[in-house]
């Protein structure tokens, strides 16, 4: 497994001492949302060579590498998929700018949350949406598999402002409506959480492991992450044991305390590692 975190847990200026933390704790890989990792470029989806240059740099001298992209449709307005024809023309060209993003710098993973972006309006049948859902998908995976890269359909819960997958078992079905092996599904613990799926969880990895793009190690509400790292170890045993090869991730929002925070969260996950790995011994 690569052991990363989202940049979305520290502001642009205070990025270098967050690599540091992350490389002294033997993480390999860095999800970033594009408008924090490309702050100095006039689009953060279109980045300047300079910009590009500086900010991969940085981040390989701390032995990091780009595992994931979140935020897709950051700074798109007017995107909706189940607003009309425009919105819908808007949220495509929107994700299709995410990949392409993906496809120049070489991320595997792109996850799709974008909650207010994917509700379905009132009067519209659930079946009908998950159709013209599919649909849109299924064209994304096309683009995303010709830029070797993923889609992974994560799960919003409710109290995040969407109507649409808002379980892991919803995502799912989704993913398997679609049918494209572009399009994948995401385990993110904190939905987990808030929808009381958690404790399900180990019990669930063997089948559902090998399935996976990504993994996001989160708290309801992006609190600091992982609150209970003897909970996550048995997590982390069960992807292991399934298999699972690609990035488990720590998702946060910044914390008042800033850095503080990012250390404690990077350390909450290394102990679970060294749980999960002292049980295997």
């Amino acid at each position: 497994m690569i052991y990363s975190m989202s940049n979305i847990a520290w502001a642009p200026e205070e990025r270098l001492e967050a690599y540091a933390i992350l490389a002294e704790a033997g993480f390999t890989g860095l999800e970033i949302a594009p408008g924090l990792f490309f702050h100095a470029a006039e689009d953060p989806f279109l980045p300047d060579t300079a910009s590009a240059r500086a900010a991969r740099a940085e981040m390989a001298d701390a032995g990091l590498r780009l595992v994931s992209m979140q935020s897709l449709l950051f700074g798109v307005t007017g995107a909706a998929l189940f607003e009309g024809a425009e919105a819908r023309a808007a949220f495509e060209t929107g994700m299709h700018r995410a990949i392409a993003l993906a496809d120049r710098f070489g991320i595997p993973n792109l996850v799709f949350g974008s909650p207010l972006q994917r509700r379905v309006p009132e009067g519209m049948a659930m079946d009908d949406a998950l159709e013209q859902a599919a649909e849109v998908f299924r064209k994304l995976g096309d683009a995303a598999m010709a830029a070797d890269t993923r889609i992974a359909i994560e799960a919003n819960p409710a109290a995040y402002g969407t109507n649409f997958c808002n379980t892991l078992d919803e995502a799912l079905a989704f993913v398997a409506l679609v049918d494209h092996p572009a399009v994948v599904p995401h385990l993110d613990l904190g939905a987990m959480h808030m929808n009381g799926d958690f404790a399900s969880m180990p019990a669930r990895l063997p089948d559902l492991a090998p399935r996976l793009s990504h993994v996001h190690v989160s708290e309801p509400d992006l609190a600091p992450a992982p609150a209970d790292p003897a909970a996550l170890a048995r997590v982390l045993r069960g992807l292991r044991d399934a298999g699972y090869p690609r990035a488990v991730s720590i998702e946060m929002k910044r914390a008042p305390e800033g850095l503080a925070a990012v250390r404690r969260a990077v350390a909450n996950l290394a102990a679970a590692r060294d749980a999960m790995e002292a049980a295997h011994a």
